[in-house]
Protein backbone atom coordinates (compact mmCIF):
# COMPACT_ATOMS: atom_id res chain seq x y z
CA UNK A 1 0.00 0.00 0.00
CA UNK A 2 0.95 3.19 -0.24
CA UNK A 3 1.28 6.02 2.04
CA UNK A 4 -1.47 8.29 0.51
CA UNK A 5 -3.33 5.07 1.01
CA UNK A 6 -2.46 4.32 4.57
CA UNK A 7 -3.09 8.21 5.69
CA UNK A 8 -6.44 8.31 3.98
CA UNK A 9 -7.72 4.92 5.08
CA UNK A 10 -6.20 5.60 8.55
CA UNK A 11 -8.28 8.57 9.00
CA UNK A 12 -11.90 7.10 7.55
CA UNK A 13 -11.13 4.53 10.54
CA UNK A 14 -10.12 6.55 13.29
CA UNK A 15 -13.29 8.44 12.27
CA UNK A 16 -15.68 5.24 12.46
CA UNK A 17 -16.35 6.01 16.01
CA UNK A 18 -19.05 8.29 14.69
CA UNK A 19 -21.97 6.67 14.12
CA UNK A 20 -23.59 9.53 11.95
CA UNK A 21 -23.39 13.19 11.57
CA UNK A 22 -26.25 15.95 11.62
CA UNK A 23 -27.51 17.99 8.90
CA UNK A 24 -25.81 20.81 10.82
CA UNK A 25 -22.39 19.11 9.05
CA UNK A 26 -23.24 20.82 6.06
CA UNK A 27 -23.17 24.25 8.01
CA UNK A 28 -26.05 25.26 7.12
CA UNK A 29 -25.90 29.34 7.02
CA UNK A 30 -27.75 31.09 9.18
CA UNK A 31 -29.57 33.15 5.83
CA UNK A 32 -30.13 30.08 4.05
CA UNK A 33 -33.91 28.63 3.96
CA UNK A 34 -34.65 25.28 5.98
CA UNK A 35 -33.34 22.70 3.96
CA UNK A 36 -35.47 20.60 1.33
CA UNK A 37 -33.90 16.93 1.43
CA UNK A 38 -34.61 14.68 4.39
CA UNK A 39 -32.12 13.42 6.20
CA UNK A 40 -34.40 10.96 8.26
CA UNK A 41 -33.84 8.90 5.60
CA UNK A 42 -29.87 8.90 4.54
CA UNK A 43 -28.37 10.35 7.73
CA UNK A 44 -24.90 11.51 6.46
CA UNK A 45 -21.79 9.42 7.95
CA UNK A 46 -17.99 10.31 7.67
CA UNK A 47 -17.44 7.19 6.28
CA UNK A 48 -20.52 7.57 3.45
CA UNK A 49 -19.35 10.64 2.53
CA UNK A 50 -15.51 9.41 1.99
CA UNK A 51 -17.40 6.16 -0.13
CA UNK A 52 -19.23 9.20 -2.14
CA UNK A 53 -16.02 11.20 -2.69
CA UNK A 54 -14.42 7.86 -4.00
CA UNK A 55 -17.63 6.53 -6.53
CA UNK A 56 -18.15 10.20 -7.47
CA UNK A 57 -14.44 10.13 -8.93
CA UNK A 58 -13.83 6.57 -10.36
CA UNK A 59 -14.79 5.96 -13.69
CA UNK A 60 -15.87 2.57 -12.52
CA UNK A 61 -19.29 4.01 -13.15
CA UNK A 62 -19.17 4.01 -16.87
CA UNK A 63 -19.74 1.12 -18.99
CA UNK A 64 -15.89 1.54 -20.37
CA UNK A 65 -14.29 2.72 -17.42
CA UNK A 66 -13.24 5.79 -18.81
CA UNK A 67 -15.90 8.59 -17.45
CA UNK A 68 -16.65 9.51 -13.90
CA UNK A 69 -19.13 11.99 -12.60
CA UNK A 70 -15.96 14.32 -12.39
CA UNK A 71 -15.87 14.16 -16.09
CA UNK A 72 -18.38 16.68 -16.28
CA UNK A 73 -18.24 18.21 -12.82
CA UNK A 74 -15.32 19.33 -11.98
CA UNK A 75 -14.84 21.47 -8.88
CA UNK A 76 -12.24 24.07 -9.64
CA UNK A 77 -15.16 25.01 -12.03
CA UNK A 78 -18.33 24.95 -9.29
CA UNK A 79 -18.59 21.20 -10.05
CA UNK A 80 -19.34 21.83 -13.68
CA UNK A 81 -17.17 21.99 -17.10
CA UNK A 82 -15.99 24.52 -19.02
CA UNK A 83 -13.75 23.17 -22.03
CA UNK A 84 -17.09 22.77 -24.07
CA UNK A 85 -20.91 23.60 -24.16
CA UNK A 86 -22.40 20.19 -23.96
CA UNK A 87 -21.21 17.05 -22.08
CA UNK A 88 -19.23 14.70 -23.30
CA UNK A 89 -19.71 10.50 -22.48
CA UNK A 90 -18.15 7.14 -23.65
CA UNK A 91 -16.40 6.48 -27.11
CA UNK A 92 -16.27 10.47 -27.50
CA UNK A 93 -19.86 10.75 -27.43
CA UNK A 94 -21.40 14.17 -27.21
CA UNK A 95 -24.39 14.93 -25.18
CA UNK A 96 -27.66 17.21 -25.89
CA UNK A 97 -26.71 19.77 -22.69
CA UNK A 98 -24.34 21.77 -20.64
CA UNK A 99 -23.75 19.97 -17.36
CA UNK A 100 -25.54 21.95 -14.61
CA UNK A 101 -23.41 23.07 -11.80
CA UNK A 102 -23.66 21.11 -8.30
CA UNK A 103 -24.22 23.88 -5.81
CA UNK A 104 -26.12 23.67 -2.20
CA UNK A 105 -27.92 20.55 -3.66
CA UNK A 106 -29.81 19.69 0.00
CA UNK A 107 -31.93 22.88 -1.27
CA UNK A 108 -33.33 21.53 -4.44
CA UNK A 109 -36.30 19.39 -4.93
CA UNK A 110 -35.70 17.87 -8.80
CA UNK A 111 -32.77 17.84 -10.52
CA UNK A 112 -31.51 17.71 -14.23
CA UNK A 113 -32.30 21.04 -16.57
CA UNK A 114 -35.66 19.53 -17.42
CA UNK A 115 -36.13 18.34 -13.54
CA UNK A 116 -36.68 14.45 -14.61
CA UNK A 117 -35.03 13.36 -11.38
CA UNK A 118 -37.21 14.59 -8.37
CA UNK A 119 -35.10 13.09 -5.62
CA UNK A 120 -31.04 13.03 -4.93
CA UNK A 121 -30.75 9.35 -3.86
CA UNK A 122 -31.87 8.55 -7.77
CA UNK A 123 -29.93 11.05 -9.57
CA UNK A 124 -26.79 9.63 -10.46
CA UNK A 125 -29.14 6.70 -12.21
CA UNK A 126 -29.45 9.53 -15.39
CA UNK A 127 -25.76 9.69 -15.74
CA UNK A 128 -24.83 6.43 -15.23
CA UNK A 129 -27.79 4.85 -17.93
CA UNK A 130 -27.51 7.47 -20.35
CA UNK A 131 -26.13 6.22 -23.41
CA UNK A 132 -24.71 9.11 -24.24
CA UNK A 133 -23.00 10.11 -21.12
CA UNK A 134 -21.90 6.94 -18.76
CA UNK A 135 -23.97 3.81 -20.55
CA UNK A 136 -24.13 1.49 -18.05
CA UNK A 137 -26.39 0.22 -15.51
CA UNK A 138 -26.63 0.01 -11.69
CA UNK A 139 -26.03 -4.01 -11.68
CA UNK A 140 -23.15 -4.08 -13.56
CA UNK A 141 -21.92 -1.05 -11.66
CA UNK A 142 -22.36 -3.27 -8.47
CA UNK A 143 -20.80 -6.55 -9.69
CA UNK A 144 -17.43 -4.42 -10.33
CA UNK A 145 -17.96 -2.70 -7.47
CA UNK A 146 -18.43 -6.19 -5.67
CA UNK A 147 -14.67 -7.52 -7.31
CA UNK A 148 -12.98 -4.36 -5.84
CA UNK A 149 -10.88 -4.91 -2.80
CA UNK A 150 -10.78 -1.52 -2.21
CA UNK A 151 -14.56 -0.83 -1.98
CA UNK A 152 -15.42 -4.02 -0.26
CA UNK A 153 -13.37 -1.78 2.64
CA UNK A 154 -15.25 1.15 1.93
CA UNK A 155 -18.45 0.35 1.92
CA UNK A 156 -17.64 -1.98 5.11
CA UNK A 157 -16.84 1.49 7.30
CA UNK A 158 -20.04 3.12 5.84
CA UNK A 159 -22.56 0.88 6.23
CA UNK A 160 -21.07 -1.84 9.15
CA UNK A 161 -21.38 -5.07 6.54
CA UNK A 162 -19.86 -5.67 3.10
CA UNK A 163 -22.47 -5.50 1.10
CA UNK A 164 -22.61 -3.56 -1.68
CA UNK A 165 -25.54 -2.41 -3.40
CA UNK A 166 -27.26 -0.42 -5.70
CA UNK A 167 -29.33 2.10 -3.18
CA UNK A 168 -26.15 2.20 -0.77
CA UNK A 169 -24.44 3.25 -3.97
CA UNK A 170 -26.11 5.71 -4.87
CA UNK A 171 -26.80 7.18 -1.42
CA UNK A 172 -23.25 7.22 -0.81
CA UNK A 173 -23.32 9.84 -3.77
CA UNK A 174 -25.51 11.33 -2.47
CA UNK A 175 -23.74 11.96 0.89
CA UNK A 176 -21.00 13.57 -1.07
CA UNK A 177 -23.06 15.48 -2.99
CA UNK A 178 -24.96 17.19 0.06
CA UNK A 179 -21.52 18.39 1.92
CA UNK A 180 -21.17 20.89 -1.71
CA UNK A 181 -22.44 23.87 0.19
CA UNK A 182 -21.71 26.94 -1.35
CA UNK A 183 -22.01 30.12 1.15
CA UNK A 184 -18.68 31.51 1.92
CA UNK A 185 -18.26 34.40 -0.92
CA UNK A 186 -18.13 37.68 -0.78
CA UNK A 187 -22.22 38.44 -1.09
CA UNK A 188 -22.13 35.95 2.26
CA UNK A 189 -19.94 38.24 3.85
CA UNK A 190 -21.84 40.95 3.46
CA UNK A 191 -24.90 39.46 5.10
CA UNK A 192 -22.83 38.25 7.82
CA UNK A 193 -22.53 42.21 8.08
CA UNK A 194 -18.22 41.28 7.84
CA UNK A 195 -17.84 43.32 4.47
CA UNK A 196 -19.76 46.08 2.31
CA UNK A 197 -20.09 46.78 -1.19
CA UNK A 198 -17.65 48.65 -3.25
CA UNK A 199 -19.84 51.16 -4.88
CA UNK A 200 -20.01 49.73 -8.22
CA UNK A 201 -20.94 46.51 -6.89
CA UNK A 202 -23.96 48.10 -4.82
CA UNK A 203 -25.18 49.97 -8.01
CA UNK A 204 -24.95 46.19 -9.67
CA UNK A 205 -26.84 44.43 -6.50
CA UNK A 206 -29.62 47.13 -6.92
CA UNK A 207 -29.92 46.41 -11.13
CA UNK A 208 -29.96 42.93 -9.92
CA UNK A 209 -32.79 42.70 -7.71
CA UNK A 210 -35.07 44.82 -9.76
CA UNK A 211 -34.29 42.92 -13.11
CA UNK A 212 -33.07 39.24 -11.92
CA UNK A 213 -34.19 38.83 -8.23
CA UNK A 214 -37.50 36.87 -9.09
CA UNK A 215 -35.97 34.33 -10.67
CA UNK A 216 -32.64 34.18 -9.03
CA UNK A 217 -33.99 34.30 -5.85
CA UNK A 218 -31.36 35.36 -3.02
CA UNK A 219 -29.46 33.82 -1.12
CA UNK A 220 -29.96 30.30 -3.52
CA UNK A 221 -29.99 32.09 -6.24
CA UNK A 222 -32.77 30.04 -8.00
CA UNK A 223 -36.38 29.54 -7.59
CA UNK A 224 -36.13 26.30 -8.32
CA UNK A 225 -38.44 26.65 -11.09
CA UNK A 226 -38.82 25.52 -14.64
CA UNK A 227 -38.88 28.92 -17.43
CA UNK A 228 -38.67 29.73 -20.71
CA UNK A 229 -36.22 32.68 -20.89
CA UNK A 230 -36.48 33.55 -24.49
CA UNK A 231 -33.45 32.13 -26.10
CA UNK A 232 -34.23 30.45 -29.76
CA UNK A 233 -34.67 26.88 -29.82
CA UNK A 234 -31.61 25.12 -31.05
CA UNK A 235 -33.42 22.51 -33.32
CA UNK A 236 -30.47 20.99 -34.49
CA UNK A 237 -30.22 19.79 -30.59
CA UNK A 238 -34.38 19.17 -30.16
CA UNK A 239 -34.81 19.92 -26.75
CA UNK A 240 -37.65 21.12 -25.78
CA UNK A 241 -36.64 21.40 -22.26
CA UNK A 242 -39.34 20.01 -19.42
CA UNK A 243 -41.89 19.03 -21.95
CA UNK A 244 -40.21 15.92 -22.71
CA UNK A 245 -40.65 14.92 -18.62
CA UNK A 246 -43.84 15.89 -18.44
CA UNK A 247 -45.96 15.94 -22.07
CA UNK A 248 -47.31 18.78 -20.59
CA UNK A 249 -47.61 21.31 -24.11
CA UNK A 250 -47.05 24.82 -21.23
CA UNK A 251 -43.58 23.24 -20.31
CA UNK A 252 -42.82 23.53 -23.95
CA UNK A 253 -39.16 25.34 -23.69
CA UNK A 254 -39.02 25.53 -20.42
CA UNK A 255 -35.58 24.58 -18.20
CA UNK A 256 -34.78 24.92 -14.88
CA UNK A 257 -33.56 28.33 -13.55
CA UNK A 258 -29.81 27.66 -12.35
CA UNK A 259 -28.12 29.53 -9.49
CA UNK A 260 -25.54 32.19 -10.27
CA UNK A 261 -23.17 31.30 -7.45
CA UNK A 262 -19.49 31.22 -8.57
CA UNK A 263 -21.26 32.06 -12.18
CA UNK A 264 -17.76 33.33 -12.71
CA UNK A 265 -16.71 30.12 -12.71
CA UNK A 266 -19.58 27.99 -14.13
CA UNK A 267 -19.34 28.88 -17.52
CA UNK A 268 -20.45 28.25 -20.36
CA UNK A 269 -23.99 29.20 -19.77
CA UNK A 270 -27.78 28.45 -20.72
CA UNK A 271 -28.75 24.44 -20.78
CA UNK A 272 -26.90 24.27 -23.99
CA UNK A 273 -23.77 25.81 -22.94
CA UNK A 274 -24.20 28.40 -25.79
CA UNK A 275 -23.05 31.63 -24.11
CA UNK A 276 -19.33 31.91 -23.23
CA UNK A 277 -19.08 35.05 -21.32
CA UNK A 278 -21.44 36.67 -18.77
CA UNK A 279 -21.90 40.08 -21.25
CA UNK A 280 -23.13 37.55 -23.68
CA UNK A 281 -25.87 36.73 -21.12
CA UNK A 282 -26.51 40.13 -20.59
CA UNK A 283 -26.79 40.78 -24.19
CA UNK A 284 -29.26 38.26 -24.36
CA UNK A 285 -31.69 39.71 -22.13
CA UNK A 286 -31.66 42.86 -22.89
CA UNK A 287 -31.32 42.46 -26.82
CA UNK A 288 -31.68 39.05 -27.45
CA UNK A 289 -34.93 37.58 -26.37
CA UNK A 290 -37.63 35.79 -28.44
CA UNK A 291 -40.22 37.75 -28.19
CA UNK A 292 -42.95 35.12 -30.48
CA UNK A 293 -42.76 32.75 -27.23
CA UNK A 294 -44.86 32.71 -24.38
CA UNK A 295 -42.78 34.23 -21.96
CA UNK A 296 -43.05 34.64 -17.55
CA UNK A 297 -44.11 37.84 -16.25
CA UNK A 298 -40.66 39.35 -15.79
CA UNK A 299 -39.53 39.00 -19.37
CA UNK A 300 -42.39 40.00 -21.20
CA UNK A 301 -41.26 44.06 -20.32
CA UNK A 302 -37.95 44.48 -22.12
CA UNK A 303 -34.37 44.72 -19.65
CA UNK A 304 -32.76 48.20 -20.50
CA UNK A 305 -29.52 48.35 -19.00
CA UNK A 306 -26.74 50.57 -20.37
CA UNK A 307 -23.42 49.94 -21.02
CA UNK A 308 -22.38 50.83 -17.54
CA UNK A 309 -25.13 49.06 -15.89
CA UNK A 310 -24.41 45.74 -17.31
CA UNK A 311 -20.88 46.06 -15.78
CA UNK A 312 -22.02 47.27 -12.52
CA UNK A 313 -24.31 44.18 -12.38
CA UNK A 314 -21.20 41.86 -13.65
CA UNK A 315 -19.61 43.41 -10.85
CA UNK A 316 -22.46 42.13 -8.31
CA UNK A 317 -22.37 38.55 -9.75
CA UNK A 318 -18.66 38.37 -9.17
CA UNK A 319 -19.30 38.68 -5.92
CA UNK A 320 -21.13 35.67 -5.58
CA UNK A 321 -17.79 33.72 -6.02
CA UNK A 322 -16.83 31.06 -3.72
CA UNK A 323 -13.55 30.40 -3.62
CA UNK A 324 -13.49 28.38 -0.32
CA UNK A 325 -15.68 25.92 -1.96
CA UNK A 326 -14.04 25.54 -5.48
CA UNK A 327 -10.63 24.79 -3.94
CA UNK A 328 -11.97 22.80 -0.82
CA UNK A 329 -9.79 19.40 -0.53
CA UNK A 330 -12.08 18.08 1.08
CA UNK A 331 -14.51 18.07 -2.07
CA UNK A 332 -11.05 17.05 -4.17
CA UNK A 333 -10.31 13.58 -5.85
CA UNK A 334 -9.45 11.09 -3.13
CA UNK A 335 -5.24 10.35 -4.10
CA UNK A 336 -5.23 7.32 -2.28
CA UNK A 337 -8.09 5.86 -4.22
CA UNK A 338 -5.59 5.96 -7.80
CA UNK A 339 -2.77 4.39 -5.77
CA UNK A 340 -4.62 1.71 -4.21
CA UNK A 341 -6.60 0.75 -7.71
CA UNK A 342 -2.96 0.59 -9.21
CA UNK A 343 -2.42 -2.56 -7.19
CA UNK A 344 -5.55 -3.93 -7.44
Amino acid sequence: MTKYFIISLFAVISLFAFSSIDSTYLLKPSHFPAHKYDFAKNSLKVETIELGRALFYDPILSADNSISCASCHSPFNSFTHTDHPLSHGIGDKIGTRNAPALINMAWQTSFMWDGAINHLDMQALAPISNPEEMGETIENVVKKLQNSKIYTKLFTYAFNDSAITGERTLKAISQFLLTLVSADSKYDSIVRGLTIYTLQESNGYKIFKQNCNSCHTEPLFTNGKFERNGLPIDFTLQDFGRLKVTDYVNDYAKFKIPTLRNIEYSYPYMHDGRFKRIKEVLEHYTNGINYMIDLPPQLKKPIVLSSNEKVDLTAFLLTLSDRKYLFNPDYGYPKYLLDYKAKE
